[in-house]
């Protein structure tokens, strides 16, 4: 199962309602001239002289979405210079190789939807998809051959762990590793890789000191790995009037996340568990029984607490950075991610 690593953030606004606020109005208006430059960028990096790829491309460019990736290298080029012309194109090189993912994701799940409209495989079809997943990565490509030869090796290296991590969730755990380490080390390549990298290129194309640039990869490293924790319980612990989400989707999609290993491990209910696991749960009556044995189990608890402590790490790891209004930001979004599961 292929499924999409959940996308870390709901919405990050800067000063409106809603999700996190960046309180700060000039950290909130950098941050605004900031993404308008990468729209712009993003836009005029897929024109082809062949317009038919230029369309598939700009479908999803143009469905919107959280933009959660050159957001956070913008934060990060705060502890630097943020206007650099190698901070924006690094902002539009992460999430048009976020975006390539997209296209291909959407194929191996055979998804109909992505981001409230037709998914790119269903209006067109699955070569389309994959193709403009490429010409993506060409023009992604492009771009970070501009900023040197470090970059490109730092991106190649971000390419191998989203490729690896979905290679791994692919073919699934042996029989000889633990499954929650496998887990954990999935939904880093798939998710918490590209978010690292964004936060080493915003801080390192800024000027920032190395060892703030070290700190800032490794807190999205962190918040990459900790938002999927975060999907994965409320995908089981929230009403669907709450969380906007219907639950129970992991277990219709046959996936077993942190919760659901943790519970497997429970005396009391992982026998009856795990045989509603061995398939993907296609009957409410069986979505709700799962739902409810989960609910029951140490397995909630134990993700809390593991989400906790990925938090606490983060909050480590900001206390190294200079007190200026992007780290505040930093730290209100750590805190959200754990306030959301709550």
């Amino acid at each position: 199962m292929s499924r999409p690593a959940g996308d870390p953030i709901s919405e990050l606004t800067t000063g409106g309602s809603g999700g996190i606020a960046i309180a700060d109005e000039a950290l909130a208006d950098s941050v605004r001239r900031g993404m308008a430059r990468v729209e712009r960028l993003l836009h005029d990096s897929v024109q082809s002289e062949f317009k038919f790829a230029t369309r598939t491309s700009l479908h999803l460019v143009e469905a919107g979405g959280k933009r959660f990736r050159p957001l956070f290298t913008l934060l990060a080029a705060q502890f630097g210079d943020p206007t650099t012309d190698e901070v924006i194109k690094s902002a539009a090189v992460v999430e048009m190789i976020h975006l390539a993912t997209l296209y291909h994701d959407d194929v191996m799940d055979e998804a109909t939807m992505r981001r409230g409209a037709t998914s790119a495989n269903a209006r067109w079809d699955n070569s389309v998809a994959i193709l403009t997943g490429d010409f993506l990565f060409a023009q992604a490509s492009r771009l970070i051959a501009d900023l040197g030869a470090a970059a490109v090796r730092r991106m190649a290296s971000t390419f191998e762990a989203l490729v690896t991590g979905q290679m791994r969730e692919t073919v699934g755990v042996a029989a000889d590793e633990d499954a929650v380490e496998f887990y954990l080390k999935v939904i880093y390549e798939k998710t918490g890789s590209l978010i690292a990298t964004a936060g080493r290129f915003g801080a390192w194309f800024s000027g920032a000191d190395e060892a703030h640039t070290e700190a800032l990869e490794r807190i999205g490293r962190i918040l990459g790995t900790a938002f999927q924790i975060s999907d994965d319980i409320i995908d089981i612990a929230s009403p669907a009037k709450e969380s906007g989400k219907t639950p129970g989707t992991d277990l219709r999609e046959g996936v077993r996340t942190l919760p659901m290993l943790y519970a497997l491990t429970d005396a009391d209910t992982g026998t009856r568990l795990r045989e509603l696991l061995d398939r993907p749960l296609t009957s409410d009556p069986e979505v709700d029984e799962a739902l409810g044995l989960l609910r029951a189990s140490n397995g909630l608890a134990r993700t809390r607490a593991t989400l906790d402590e990925y938090a606490d790490n983060a909050r480590k790891e900001l206390a190294s950075l200079p007190d200026v209004a992007a780290r505040e930001a930093l730290s209100t979004l750590v805190d959200y991610v754990v306030a959301r599961t709550r």
